[in-house]
């Protein structure tokens, strides 16, 4: 059903191919636009993104370490330094 396709990526120009698996993962998930980036781009995007998000201020429910999260901590919920978030998603 799905087949390699060249496309061109809209900020470098460059031609990046889409996968026929990358076609069935947008299929799964209900994505109908193909992507317009090739995947380095993107991948900029993503970390640009993440450079200029809000951060707010918080305590480490485990270790007591003030740390910072992107979302605005709710008194009732635990919130993790990432060294406790990491070691507590190895587990």
């Amino acid at each position: 059903m799905y087949e390699d396709e060249k496309l061109v990526c809209e900020d470098c120009g460059a031609e990046f191919v889409f996968t026929v698996g990358e076609q069935e993962f947008y299929a799964e998930k209900g994505l109908v636009n193909k992507p317009k980036r090739c995947p380095e781009c993107r991948k900029k995007r993503r970390m640009n993104n993440r450079r200029h998000r809000k951060m707010y201020d918080a305590v480490c429910s485990k270790c007591g370490a003030q740390t910072q999260v992107p979302f605005r901590p709710a008194p009732d919920k635990e919130v993790y330094c990432k060294e406790c978030f990491s070691k507590m998603a190895e587990s």
